[in-house]
């Protein structure tokens, strides 16, 4: 029987295979050199999502959370640069740490807000990543976005790095420590418990997968040789914790069960992209509200029960 992990990893290779015959999956390690090597042999273009997901876990076992960011990473430029290939990378919000806790909010009845009216359209790609307490998990996605910037400086390689916000979308398996608007989503649909660690007041701008996959492309059909790009819905597309749920009780017609803790180590009460830097230099924005986008992911959920079991 498969495990859970395993049928995710089935389903999302099938769906792939199903819409090009021409996609080679190779089972291996990002952190084996050599078989990436082989893997990236005569490629153009690398699309590097590969990564270690949860700050929990990187608080757990930093070694294995840095083997697989920061040095997987490397694995992929050293590769990427034997074919001069371009790299587009997913980055991290995480890398600019605890230093969003320290811009001025205030508090709303479901959500927090920037106070600061400096911070209106996001946090920009120059804020700053020093003494931010970034945790493991950020240290590491650091690490590797100052290596994927360095690549393009040094040896003329052609990158992007996107410092993703809250991605979400059909045919994510969501669980708790990592995808947030899915796991509440599938948890909702099937009448499982929610943990909130905090009051439920924390906001994120969302991005629905086709408008990530969007400004990949529209980065590659532009003229910018090197780019670095805050990734999310922008200041239009947030949703907090609580108006999730009150999304998906009206969506679903189920009430969420919901319990509260303390707050986790390193979390943002607030992380809203300052996305007007890509739109400028490519041209792209989000098309996909928050709204039809969950809307998508709770009718996908209701097609596919017997995945999430």
């Amino acid at each position: 029987m498969l495990g859970a992990h395993d049928k995710s990893r089935k389903y999302n290779l099938d769906y792939l295979t199903a819409k090009d015959s021409k996609i080679e999956f190779c089972d291996a390690d990002l952190r084996d050199f050599h078989s990436l090597k082989s893997a990236a042999k005569a490629a153009d273009l690398v699309v590097h999502t590969a990564g270690q997901v949860a700050v929990t876990t990187s608080i757990r076992d930093p070694r294995t959370d840095f083997e697989i960011s920061a040095l997987g990473t490397l694995n992929v430029l050293e590769a990427a640069r034997l074919n001069d290939a371009t790299v587009l990378f997913c980055s991290t919000n995480k890398v600019y740490g605890e230093s969003v806790n320290k811009i001025p909010e205030f508090e709303q009845a479901h959500r927090y807000a920037f106070k600061d009216l400096q911070y209106v359209n996001g946090v920009p790609e120059g804020f700053s990543i020093d003494n931010a307490e970034h945790s493991p998990y950020g240290s590491s996605k650091l690490a590797a976005d100052t290596y994927v910037q360095e690549y393009a400086h040094t040896y003329g390689l052609r990158t992007g790095v996107f410092r993703m916000s809250c991605i979400y979308g059909e045919r994510q398996f969501g669980v708790e420590d990592q995808g947030w608007v899915a796991w509440f989503s599938i948890a909702t649909s099937t009448d499982r418990p929610i943990v909130i660690y905090g009051n439920g007041k924390q906001v994120r701008d969302v991005l629905h997968v086709t408008d990530l996959v969007n400004a990949f492309d529209m980065f590659l059909r532009s003229k910018s040789n090197h780019a670095v790009f805050n990734m999310g819905g922008g200041p239009d597309n947030t949703l907090s914790l609580l108006e999730l749920l009150k999304l998906l009780r009206s969506l679903t017609g189920r009430e969420p069960r919901v319990s509260f803790h303390e707050w986790r180590l390193h979390d943002q009460k607030i992380y809203i992209s300052d996305i007007r830097k890509s739109n400028g230099e490519t041209g792209w924005k989000p098309t996909i509200s928050p709204q039809e986008g969950v809307k998508r992911m709770v009718e996908w959920i209701g097609k596919n029960r017997a995945l999430l079991n």
